[in-house]
């Protein structure tokens, strides 16, 4: 209870830009909680998606997988549908490997969308502490030049420890949104290169599949 008064009163001493930096606080864990639950849900289905589409291809089974990308909006069947999509007409390994980058390059953004503006709400909320500081500490020299010098020395400290609340609220706003921007490009990382490694084993089982088509069509002329 003391603490939640303690909290309450230094919201409110701390003037009227402690308001700002606290929507800018809810609009940044608001965007680490949708980025988290979708990087969460994204790595979930990339990795099930990978289990299913690489038995599929060891065997060649090139249309399971095309209905698998059609059915799962998970990356990894779309990378590989990619790839499976320039077999037939690719004439060297390169064809296939440049499909498998643009599937990739294509499912990039939307793991990174929004991610980056964690970062600049919290140079955001820093910059609204220092100026929500710098606006108190202008009002309280502005009130102390017109009050009785035996209370300046008073008046100038209890104002400026109010203004400084707000560059503390900056602080406290910014340093955990700046981790969180740290975590979720770690998560984001994380799935990225996953999605790599299945691109150069898919890449290696294409190609596999190729030479054997290739060899077949020969065989049969």
């Amino acid at each position: 209870m003391e603490f939640t008064q303690a909290l309450l009163r230094f919201f409110q001493n701390g003037g009227p830009f402690m308001y700002p930096i606290a929507l800018v606080l809810v609009i940044g864990l608001a965007m680490v909680v949708e980025r988290w639950i979708f990087l969460s849900l994204a790595k979930t289905a990339n990795r099930r998606a990978y289990q299913q589409v690489l038995p599929m291809l060891q065997k060649r089974n090139y249309n399971g997988v095309l209905q698998l990308a059609r059915e799962n909006k998970a990356a990894m069947g779309r990378i590989a549908a990619a790839g499976i999509g320039t077999l037939q007409y690719a004439k060297r390994d390169e064809n296939i490997a440049l499909a498998i980058e643009e599937g990739i390059l294509e499912a990039v953004p939307r793991l990174e969308k929004r991610t980056s503006y964690l970062a600049t709400l919290a140079n955001i909320a820093t910059l609204l502490g220092l100026l929500g500081t710098i606006m108190g500490l202008i009002a309280a020299f502005t009130a102390v030049a017109n009050a009785d010098p035996s209370e300046k020395a008073s008046m100038l400290s209890s104002s400026i420890s109010v203004a400084m609340n707000t560059t503390a609220f900056g602080l406290i706003s910014a340093i955990p949104l700046l981790l969180f921007y740290s975590m979720l490009q770690n998560k984001t990382n994380e799935i990225v290169d996953s999605l790599q490694m299945a691109g150069v084993k898919y890449l290696n089982l294409l190609s596999m599949g190729r030479i054997q088509m290739a060899e077949q069509k020969a065989a049969k002329s």
